[in-house]
């Protein structure tokens, strides 16, 4: 049975890093999987728009973990994950604060709901989480059908 959509898929909010500007979609799919999908530095570039290539000692991002990312203009950037516990992990890079991310078991224990977590001064960003979050969308159902 599909999800129903969220009733606002962008919000502010408070967050262990304080306001921040939520772009979030459920997901027919099991949280761990969800979590899998946006920790896997192997999969970034086929849902981060922003992301065409990623070079990391871990290949499951952790506290700590660095490496670097190209942009699809070409210019490759450091990061370093700077929090990751509780299926939410936070970056920066080149040495400027991130993105959050973050996955949520859906009440009733049918999905999740996957969040993005942007300074409130970034929201003419938030429509590149947004289409990450279908990508995310798309691979972690992928072969089982059934996303919203």
């Amino acid at each position: 049975m599909p999800l129903a959509p969220l009733r606002r898929p962008v919000r502010l909010a408070r967050t262990p890093d304080g306001r921040r500007l939520e772009v979030a979609r459920r997901i027919d799919a099991d949280p761990d999987r969800v979590w899998t999908v946006l920790t896997d530095t192997e999969l970034w570039p086929r849902w981060g728009p922003s992301v065409t290539d990623v070079e990391c000692a871990d290949r499951f991002v952790r506290e700590g973990s660095t490496g670097r990312l190209r942009t699809p203009i070409g210019v490759w950037l450091p990061f370093t994950v700077r929090t990751c516990t509780d299926r939410r992990w936070t970056w920066a890079v080149a040495r400027v604060p991130a993105t959050g991310h973050r996955v949520e078991s859906v009440e009733g224990g049918s999905g999740a709901r996957a969040v993005f977590e942007l300074p409130p001064l970034a929201a003419g960003y938030a429509p590149v989480p947004r289409r990450a979050l279908e990508r995310i969308a798309e691979l972690a159902t992928a072969g089982r059908g059934g996303e919203t």
